[in-house]
């Protein structure tokens, strides 16, 4: 798996300043009241963003890159022209087991 930067400069920086006012904010939560697990794991998510920021790669832009270069080579079982349709999933789940009755 090759990583190359997948994002760009402002991005970048943007990701730096909000993950670093996060985990800072964190940080001070966190000495008030250590035993609060949530403040452990938004710094935690804010740590991710700024080594994100630094070397430039974010695995979820990544993975919706590859979602839609599938979805345009039609590997995801949609029709011949790469739409998925939207009944795909539900193949003989469309019978009328429960008539309508309207009452």
């Amino acid at each position: 798996m090759k990583i190359t930067p997948n994002i760009g400069i402002l991005n970048a920086l943007i990701r730096i300043t909000v993950g670093l006012t996060l985990l800072s904010w964190c940080t001070a939560k966190l000495v008030k009241q250590p035993w609060r697990d949530s403040y452990l794991f938004v710094a935690l998510c804010a740590a991710m963003k700024v080594a994100e920021g630094i070397v430039r790669y974010c695995p979820m832009t990544a993975l919706f890159e590859k979602y839609q270069c599938m979805v345009d080579e039609g590997k995801l079982g949609g029709s011949v022209d790469g739409n998925i349709d939207a009944a795909d999933g539900v193949e003989g789940l469309t019978g009328d087991a429960m008539p309508y009755n309207p009452t």
